[in-house]
């Protein structure tokens, strides 16, 4: 419930800042004083029902994205293209709102995948896991602060190394690594589709992970 409370006052604020309107317009127009709105977007106050109906009406969302079980407005399951027409009427979805989104699914995903390496006990698979992640992290991170300006003599990677690819070849090692770790080990739980979806919150993000990427393979294919 604590979660679920956390999601409600991030998106009610998100919301908010999105349509571009003060904290007492917004409490104004939806009949509650601009404190306990206040407290609600901080997370100090949980609202009750009907207030959440009125939230879901005045910013035309479901409650499922208000609480975080879904990031598609309407409470549908979405693909991730999609989330750059959700946001308004000119369908511009601001940065803010999307990095939230793309966070939560990938953060969940992230959680449920070590939630279920970790009942396999399996260290190697799990570190190797994490290393694989931790790769990606780091190609993503360190282009956007070369792309900032940044200088890359933090980096103990050279730039013409990165640029060359070593950091791709420790994500296929990393990858192949984890790969041996499961093929080898006697105590991977037996898993079902539900395993990967029917989580409230980690499984709804999943399941639009794994179809979002589903969809791109499959375009791919008939390119």
């Amino acid at each position: 419930m604590r979660e679920m409370a956390s999601d409600f006052s991030r998106a009610l604020c998100l919301l908010r800042q999105e349509r571009g309107i003060s904290q007492r317009k917004a409490a104004a127009e939806l009949g509650v004083s601009q404190a306990l709105l206040s407290h609600y977007e901080n997370g100090i106050r949980e609202p009750g029902l009907s207030f959440v109906t009125k939230v879901c009406d005045y910013y035309h969302v479901s409650a499922d994205f208000l609480l975080g079980r879904t990031a598609s407005r309407d409470g549908a399951m979405i693909e991730a293209a999609e989330l750059y027409d959700a946001a308004d009427e000119k369908g511009s979805l601001k940065g803010s709102i999307l990095a939230t989104l793309q966070k939560k699914l990938v953060m969940n995903t992230t959680g449920l995948l070590f939630d279920l390496l970790g009942k396999s006990g399996d260290r190697v698979a799990i570190t190797a896991a994490g290393d694989y992640l931790g790769s990606a992290l780091y190609t993503l991170l360190r282009s956007l602060y070369r792309r900032c300006g940044g200088n890359e003599d933090f980096f103990a990677v050279t730039s013409a190394d990165f640029d060359g690819g070593l950091v791709d070849a420790d994500m296929t090692l990393r990858r192949a690594a984890y790969l041996r770790a499961l093929n080898s080990c006697e105590t991977l739980p037996t898993l079902s589709s539900d395993d990967l979806t029917g989580i409230p919150g980690l499984g709804q993000s999943a399941a639009q992970v794994l179809h979002s990427a589903d969809e791109r393979a499959n375009h791919h294919m008939e390119d």
